[in-house]
């Protein structure tokens, strides 16, 4: 095996391909990534049994042949390399990277002992590769960082028609977010032939992986329709290719959270509120709130005790109610609010202890975070 590379194609493959890694692992070999080289092309992939990667770049290959290296320690040297051309090559059970004169030798992991990774599922549609990752983004931050509560951790996609719906929840938040997409004429979403497909995928995984998609222009999403429940799927963007796990289960139905019969609407611009959390959080202690007390024209936001304290009023809009009291956890509020994008926001008030609900002012219905105000009052 023997190729030539730019430099800083080796380095965006091999750190692409390093995000599926595992951070520890008791099986050595995950923690390889496994270079091929063959007819003008490298192809570098990663796999941890939740999630494989692979991308392609150009190459000029002399020999063809496969390797498998510790993945950190290759990209740790790919980065110290000075810009230009880099040689690779495979001689016995060492693996030599040179570049500008400076040169590193590697040993190499048992390639017979590596997992096959899962074969892509066939094509089952396409979306907007920036909408899908800032989608997922928006709901990520409601998934639960728990692992011992595995099905609270992941997304959940749920495919119908031309619609994908993303939701993720960690019992005391619950985002969903709506996006269009384009399903293969043969999907049965598409045809009507079938029900909507859902898939619960690690929030984590997901994440990652739309990130680094959003600049392929489109993302085409596979998904094999076996006749057993929980086959993995399959996101492509140009040379980038991932396939994730899908978790064991699936979330609670968010429909009567949702109902917020006879809530309080309340309407704020939305980067005014952010920031007036942001100030007012500073005073908050561990495990306290920020008050938010809706009137007729304008929200006053408390936080802190005794003479340790901060307010501030913004202007607002409020219907359904003379007055209304809420107050949420500061980062959970945070995360809420910067995970919209338009400018105006609607929220749906029941008051405190009881459900809020925030939307966009202008499309209530394509992004929805649910809230719970807590019982204490600062």
């Amino acid at each position: 095996m023997e190729f030539r590379v730019d430099r800083g194609d080796l380095v965006e493959a091999v750190a692409w391909a390093a995000r599926a890694l595992p951070a520890r692992t008791p099986v050595p070999v995950l923690g390889g990534l496994l270079l091929e080289a063959s007819a003008g092309r490298l192809s570098v992939s990663g796999f941890d049994f939740e999630t494989a990667a692979l991308i392609e770049t150009d190459a000029e290959v002399a020999a063809d042949g496969r390797v498998l290296v510790l993945g950190r320690r290759l990209l740790d040297i790919c980065k110290v390399l000075p810009d230009g051309p880099v040689s690779c090559a495979l001689d016995g059970s060492r693996f030599t990277v040179e570049g500008g004169g400076t040169s590193f030798g590697l040993s190499t992991l048992p390639r017979e002992e590596y997992p096959a990774p899962p074969a892509p599922p066939g094509a089952y549609g396409t979306v907007d590769a920036a909408r899908f990752a800032t989608a997922v983004a928006q709901v990520a931050v409601a998934a639960g960082r728990d692992d011992t509560l595995p099905v609270l951790t992941g997304v959940q996609l749920r495919l119908e028609g031309d619609e994908i719906t993303l939701s993720a929840s960690d019992r005391y938040r619950f985002a969903v977010r709506r996006l269009e997409w384009k399903p293969e004429a043969s999907a049965p979403s598409a045809t009507g032939t079938g029900e909507a497909v859902e898939a619960l995928l690690p929030a984590r995984r997901l994440l990652d992986v739309a990130r680094s998609l959003a600049r392929c222009g489109t993302v085409r999403v596979g998904l094999d329709r076996g006749p057993g429940p929980g086959g993995p799927l399959g996101f492509e963007g140009g040379r980038m290719r991932s396939v994730v796990r899908q978790l064991d289960g699936r979330l609670p139905g968010y429909g009567n959270l949702f109902d917020m019969a006879g809530a309080s609407v309340a309407e704020v611009e939305r980067e005014a509120l952010t920031e007036a959390v942001r100030r007012v959080a500073v005073v908050a202690e561990a495990n306290s709130a920020v008050r938010l007390d809706f009137s007729a024209d304008s929200v006053l936001l408390r936080a802190g005790f005794g003479d340790d304290v901060a307010a501030q009023r913004l202007p607002a809009v409020l219907s359904g109610a003379d007055e209304v009291t809420v107050a949420f956890d500061p980062a959970y509020l945070l995360d809420a609010l910067t995970s919209f994008e338009a400018p105006g926001l609607r929220l749906e008030l029941l008051g405190t202890g009881r459900r809020a609900l925030l939307a966009a002012a202008h499309s209530p219905e394509t992004h929805r975070h649910l809230l719970m105000s807590v019982k204490q009052l600062v």
